[in-house]
């Protein structure tokens, strides 16, 4: 069925999309008043990093990772969103501040950024030696790198409607909902270089994250900052998140079904790696990683998009997408846009639910061989070059320019923008301007502001984090404003308490028992 015929036939049923769930997860790096990595543990007033919900850490005890529930629309996740950055530039030591973008702050090399320590437990223990692997395996610099990630549902209500309007025979509907979720995936990977060129915000980094960069081609932006004049996230490119090294060590995640993903991912994850071996598995009785496999755990593949499960317990990722399905969709691709409190905005948030929806309702064949190649090569080019004129993709075969992609690619959004609400079609208008008017872009103003006030990174976007401070302090709530975040500080440290009193085996056992409960 063609897409439009889809929209049409899916208008009386377009209410159950209003109950679609959405979360945010942004990571930032608590700053010292030197503008380098603060040093400090985890402040005690955010509670347990292991067993807080709504603010734990990421690869760095000094990297916050800002957790809101699963909501219903843009206000209310942002809603949600501000308050824990309230309450965290509350509970920041005094000299410490928020850094509010996705490339770091100064960097002092690779000891001056410490790993984060979830306690004494087993499974905290876990937490901090896979950190400790991906220092080992990549280098602590590019981990201290910082992203959004969006997290997105579609309600059951709407799966019933769509499955009978495909699928009226099918009875599987968590089956119906794995192979439209894997192809949802799919498109997201074939359009996804629209986001970094929409939304990047990370052209520019401080010359100390590329001190152990020998070969690069970045170009001075001032004495102290590299740049690339037409790119958009940096942090995208091949300086920041990617598998680097897969090609070689035979790792690519397939999404051409929810089998061969899973299949390939815990391929990687049982097969030893020469280079990995090398770093060997404990040094002096102290664990160096996980295990020498390619990929230690499934979540250290990186990508743009990943079909998530909801995870119960002490579940395992692949075992429960294998066990219960795919549920929900995390987009892993957007930068943390300084120029914005909380990173991102309203507008942003309806434009990524019309892009879901269309790469739902979009036709997604599996991606070949061939396509994959494009589709790396798509992502690399919008990521160093997305707003340079005239740019030439590739796409089936054919070569396009970005801004024809763009412009097709975003009549079929705004078609899709129409099951949603007034205010997603006007969002989806507003932002379809940047195809054709790329100094719109997040990269561009940032870029172009750095000029005019003759800023490199470090001192522009250390003027927000100092803004953003001064704004959240001054701020006045009422007295329970923090209460759910109070409550979850405490029990957090209560519930860490817990799991460590009650470990019965060693670390050795426990490992063992995990990588065989995965399997």
């Amino acid at each position: 069925m063609k897409l439009d015929k889809k929209i049409q036939s899916l208008m009386p049923f377009k209410d159950s999309l209003k109950t679609n769930l959405m979360g945010i997860e942004k990571e930032g790096l608590r700053v010292s008043d030197d503008g380098s990595i603060a040093q400090t543990p985890h402040p005690e007033g955010l509670g347990s990093a292991l067993k807080n919900p709504a603010i734990t850490t990421d690869f760095s005890e000094a990297l916050l990772e800002l957790v809101t529930q699963p909501l219903k629309g843009a206000d209310q996740v942002l809603d949600e969103l501000t308050t824990i950055h309230n309450y965290i530039y509350h509970h920041l030591p005094e000299n410490e501040r928020f850094w509010p973008a996705s490339m770091p702050c100064i960097l002092r090399g690779q000891t001056n950024i410490p790993i984060a320590n979830y306690g004494s437990s087993n499974l905290g223990m876990m937490k901090t030696v896979y950190r400790r692997g991906l220092s080992n395996r990549y280098g602590s610099v590019m981990q201290a790198i910082a992203g959004i990630h969006f997290n997105y549902s579609f309600s059951l209500e709407f799966w019933q409607s769509y499955r009978e309007l495909i699928s009226p025979n099918d009875t599987d509907s968590k089956g119906f909902m794995d192979v439209h979720y894997m192809g949802l995936t799919r498109n997201v990977l074939r359009y996804g270089w629209l986001i970094p060129y929409l939304f990047g915000a990370s052209a520019t980094v401080c010359k100390s994250f590329m001190h152990d960069y020998h070969e690069h081609n970045l170009e001075e932006f001032d004495d102290n900052t590299l740049y690339l004049p037409y790119a958009t996230s940096l942090r995208m490119g091949d300086i920041g998140y990617q598998n680097s090294q897969e090609d070689e060590k035979g790792v690519k995640a397939n999404y051409n079904s929810l089998c061969h993903y899973i299949y390939s991912l815990r391929a990687a994850m049982k097969t030893s790696c020469e280079d990995f071996e090398k770093i060997g598995l404990k040094k002096n009785g102290e664990y160096q990683q996980l295990n020498t496999n390619i990929l230690q755990i499934a979540n250290e593949y990186y990508s743009s998009v990943r079909p998530k499960p909801i995870l119960y317990g002490n579940d395992r990722p692949l075992r429960a997408l294998n066990n219960n399905g795919i549920g929900y969709i995390e987009i892993r691709s957007l930068d943390i846009n300084p120029l914005l409190e909380v990173g991102i905005d309203k507008e942003q948030i309806e434009f990524l639910e019309a892009f879901l929806l269309f790469c739902l309702l979009e036709d997604s064949p599996a991606i070949s061989s061939s396509e994959l190649v494009e589709i790396d090569s798509n992502a690399l080019l919008v990521a160093h070059q997305g707003r340079q004129p005239n740019l030439i993709l590739e796409h089936v075969g054919e070569k396009v320019t970005l801004t024809d992609w763009g412009e097709s690619l975003f009549e079929k959004i705004k078609q899709c923008s129409k099951l949603l609400s007034d205010a997603h079609q006007e969002s989806v208008e507003s932002i379809s301007i940047r195809i054709n008017n790329p100094d719109l872009t997040p990269s561009a103003i940032m870029l172009n502001e750095m000029q005019r006030q003759e800023k490199g990174f470090f001192e522009f976007t250390d003027q927000y984090s100092h803004k953003y401070k001064t704004q959240n302090q001054e701020k006045a709530f009422v007295k329970d404003y923090f209460l759910r975040l109070d409550e979850h500080s405490i029990r957090s440290i209560k519930e860490q308490q817990e799991v460590e009193s009650k470990d019965v085996i060693n670390f050795d056992q426990f490992l063992e028992k995990y990588f065989e409960d995965d399997a």
